[in-house]
């Protein structure tokens, strides 16, 4: 779909946080016209050379409009990227922030050029827009569900999304990722009621016409949000009957341990570490994953003390477009030397502005990541 020919067949596919267009349940917590573009205006410095607030280049857009992500699409799919994995969320028995991508991507005039999925965020959402240093963390929407509801779930997913033809398959077959698995297990009591569950969700996917499921495990076995699970056993991805596993960022395997900057390249050789680890642990591909930075200060409150702590008073991890481009060019020479239905590198992230972690150009980097993006891997 994408016009750019992809260098040794790898496919790139870029996380996206739909947060950056009004929501009634958002909008209910914090005010009429409320957007998390709000929460990136505010942030400022707050330490010796930290580079706060960012900017971003094409001006706080309303992401459901369906022009404002028809650029976002032309970007991407210019400069290599094939896929947004958008996060989706499921509170109250219907789905929350869909407008991003119902209005916004699937009604976008170039929307063909690139493909789409599904990554479940069925975790809490809590009140972290901004959070105060000794403040009580609310839960504004729980991420629970009964058997009743995943049923519900699976045919909402059915119906909106897997049959259409933008919709991301590998060798035929949906993607479908889920973030917190180990609290899907505790919702359903256990790993046979599951599994039982996934196996009708693939049954049905066969009877409406497709060739089966996908299923994606998001790895984790270090906790960053509050209430989240850890998900990293290799057995429930056998036992539950995942495709492939991925990971939603570095940091979710591995303490960041300098405060209040963490660097880059020492991160990324202890995520390289992991990798290797997943490749022995899991009997399903992993799909490894690249961080572009971490910076989660525009989420605490400007005006108290950064000190470290949990989340969002984490330490900064900043990046130059040049360490970037080292870490794409890692990434590409080891994945290509895998089986060519295998060459998937998820990134983090296309717009996690106020985590730091993002693609979208801004006034300081302007579209130079993007631009080693298309360099690495596309010819």
């Amino acid at each position: 779909m994408s016009s750019t020919r992809n260098r040794h067949n790898i496919q790139l596919a870029a996380f996206y946080f739909p947060d950056y267009h009004c929501d009634e349940r958002m909008e209910k917590e914090h005010g009429p016209g409320w957007t998390e573009w709000d929460v990136v205006q505010a942030a400022r410095s707050r330490f010796p050379g930290h580079r706060q607030p960012k900017v971003p280049l094409w001006g706080y857009g309303d992401e459901a409009e369906p022009e404002v992500m028809a650029k976002k699409i032309d970007a991407a799919a210019d400069h290599g990227i094939g896929t947004f994995l958008f996060d989706w969320y499921w509170y109250g028995e219907k789905p929350f922030l869909e407008s991003a991508l119902k209005r916004g991507f699937l009604n976008a005039p170039n929307r063909h050029r690139m493909t789409y999925a599904l990554m479940w965020a069925n975790h809490p959402w809590r009140n972290m827009h901004p959070h105060g240093w000794n403040e009580p963390v609310r839960t504004l929407l729980e991420g629970d569900v009964t058997p009743r509801s995943f049923d519900r779930l699976c045919g909402i997913l059915l119906e909106e999304h897997l049959q259409r033809p933008e919709y991301w398959t590998i060798c035929g077959k949906p993607f479908f990722s889920i973030y917190d698995i180990t609290r899907l297990c505790e919702n359903f009591g256990g790993i046979p009621p599951l599994r039982k569950a996934l196996d009708q969700f693939r049954a049905r996917a066969e009877r409406a016409g497709l060739a089966g499921l996908h299923l994606n495990l998001t790895s984790r076995g270090e906790t960053i949000l509050p209430g989240e699970r850890k998900s990293n056993a290799p057995e429930l991805v056998e036992e539950l009957g995942f495709d492939s596993v991925t990971s939603y960022i570095w940091i979710h395997h591995m303490p960041l341990r300098d405060f209040p900057r963490s660097d880059y390249r020492q991160l990324r050789t202890r995520y390289l570490a992991y990798w290797d680890r997943a490749e022995r642990e899991y009997s399903v591909p992993y799909y490894p994953n690249i961080m572009i930075a971490w910076d989660a200060s525009p989420r605490t409150v400007q005006s108290d003390r950064f000190l470290h702590g949990t989340y969002p008073y984490d330490p900064v991890v900043e990046n130059t477009p040049e360490q970037f481009a080292e870490t794409l060019r890692l990434f590409r020479d080891r994945i290509a030397l895998r089986p060519e239905e295998q060459r998937i590198i998820t990134l983090n992230a296309w717009n996690e502005w106020t985590e730091g972690s993002y693609l979208e150009p801004d006034t300081e980097s302007e579209y130079r990541y993007l631009e080693a993006v298309k360099e690495i891997f596309t010819e």
